[in-house]
């Protein structure tokens, strides 16, 4: 039975790689293309196989290489992206932070500018004590300082 099988596939695969024809007319008009061309018309090479050959001892070769190479390449496309996701996922955290530093800076000046009490609580002793009126000016400079600093784009 394994013998029949055996012989059945060479014939098919002998078959699959035959040469295709191209069939011309009288007239030289091409009027179609197989194995077997209609009466009347004859038969030209066409120089295509209707299937690749079956002799694959240097291709099966290849194959595995060109398998092994794919495989390294999408390894390393997979890596890639993976760096190029977590760089995107850094620059948008970074534009967060900064756009929250520049809408707290904004608001800061704001408060300033409109002569709010600002307090400030002392690191040594714990104390909160309010800015008084005369370092609003320089308070108010510094915090448009600030405030361009952090709103660049």
């Amino acid at each position: 039975m394994k013998m029949i099988a055996a012989v059945l596939l060479i014939m098919v695969s002998a078959a699959a790689s035959a040469q295709i024809s191209k069939c011309v007319d009288k007239s030289g008009k091409v009027v179609g293309y197989g194995n077997e061309c209609p009466d009347g018309s004859l038969s030209e090479q066409s120089g295509v196989k209707s299937a690749p050959s079956t002799s694959s001892a240097p291709a099966a070769a290849s194959q595995q290489k060109s398998l092994a190479e794919r495989d390294a390449d999408f390894r390393k496309r997979q890596i890639e992206q993976q760096e190029a996701a977590a760089k995107a996922e850094k620059k948008t955290a970074e534009t967060e932070q900064r756009r929250r530093a520049c809408d707290d800076a904004q608001a800061y000046l704001k408060s300033l500018q409109a002569g709010q009490r600002i307090s400030r609580t002392d690191a040594k002793t714990g104390e909160r004590s309010f800015l008084a009126d005369a370092e609003y000016p320089k308070e108010i400079a510094n915090a448009e300082r600030v405030a361009s600093t952090n709103c660049k784009n």
